[in-house]
C-alpha cells in the first residue's frame, strides 16, 4: 500500500501528499525524459507567442492548452517506457506495441498543436 492510500491520509493530507508526488514526477521527467526538456522547452518558447496570437481568452486557452496537452500525454507515455522496462528489458510484442502506442499518443497531441495554431493563425492572418 502506498504512502498516500493508507488510512488516515484524507483531506488535506492526502492532497499534500499528492502534490508532493506530482512534484517528484515532474522532477523525474526532467532529469530522465529529454523529449519532455524539449517539449517543455517549446512550450516555454511558444507560451508568449500564444498569448499574444490569441485573439481572445479562448483562443489562448485553446493555444497554451495544446502545449500543456503535449506535456501531459509525454508525462503519460513516460510512465508507460518506464513500466515496460520495469518488468523486461527483452523484446516482447506487447511491450513494443505499449510503447508504440503511446508514442503514438504523443504524436497525435504534437500534430493537435498544428491543428490548433494553424486554425488560430489563419484566423487571425488570412481570414
Amino acid at each position: 500500500m502506498t504512502e498516500i492510500n493508507k488510512p488516515g491520509h484524507r483531506g488535506l493530507s492526502h492532497v499534500v501528499k499528492a502534490f508532493g508526488y506530482s512534484v517528484q514526477g515532474l522532477k523525474a521527467a526532467l532529469q530522465y525524459e529529454e523529449a519532455f526538456r524539449l517539449e517543455l522547452l517549446a512550450l516555454i518558447v511558444m507560451l508568449p507567442a500564444a498569448l499574444w496570437l490569441g485573439g481572445n481568452g479562448i483562443e489562448r486557452a485553446l493555444l497554451v492548452g495544446s502545449l500543456l496537452l503535449v506535456l501531459i500525454v509525454e508525462l503519460i507515455n513516460s510512465a508507460i517506457e518506464a513500466v515496460v522496462d520495469r518488468v523486461g528489458v527483452e523484446h516482447h510484442t506487447l511491450a513494443g506495441r505499449a510503447k508504440d502506442i503511446g508514442s503514438a499518443a504523443v504524436f497525435m497531441a504534437l500534430m493537435n498543436v498544428l491543428v490548433v495554431w494553424g486554425f488560430v493563425l489563419y484566423d487571425r492572418f488570412v481570414a
